[in-house]
């Protein structure tokens, strides 16, 4: 779709940012929150990219990527893979390509700098949606990297 800009967000984009993490939600963000998400990005550094999408000039979506870096071993002595997060297009502008292009700027810097792979946690919704883009069940892909979890909290607090 024409018009679908997506590019790295920079400190003056913070409240866009909170913006559209609190459309995400339901909330409202207020300079509080806004404070909130500032101080998350900087305390997560350069290890965290977080791109926006906009649609002509209105924001339309954002999407982040956490690098993680592998403890080197003697056979491998530098690994590196990304944890693609925070994927979000406003309900309003979904299924317009939105997502695809914060995907596909996501893949491309993940291939320049060399990562091994990419993982993330959809919603059941999203599945199709990361399957057409390449990603599969962490347990088909898995080789000697068995992917496991184990939940602490849960998201109720329960």
């Amino acid at each position: 779709m024409t018009g679908i800009r997506v590019r790295l967000t920079g400190p003056a984009d913070i409240p866009v940012i909170a913006a559209l993490r609190a459309q995400w939600t339901g909330a409202v963000a207020d300079a509080g929150f806004e404070g909130l998400v500032r101080d998350w990005l900087t305390a997560e550094g350069e290890r965290r990219l977080v791109w926006l999408a906009s649609l002509g000039d209105e924001p339309a979506g954002l999407a982040s990527l956490l690098e993680y870096h592998r403890m080197p071993r003697p056979d491998r002595l530098a690994s590196c893979w990304g944890y693609v997060g925070n994927m979000f297009v406003r309900e309003d502008l979904r299924n317009r390509g939105i997502g695809s292009a914060l995907l596909t700027a996501i893949v491309a810097e993940a291939q320049a700098r060399g990562y091994q792979r990419l993982v993330l946690s959809p919603t059941e919704r999203a599945v199709p949606f990361y399957a057409r883009a390449g990603f599969v069940d962490a347990d088909a892909a898995a080789r000697n990297d068995r992917m496991m979890i184990r939940v602490i909290h849960d998201a109720l607090g329960a």
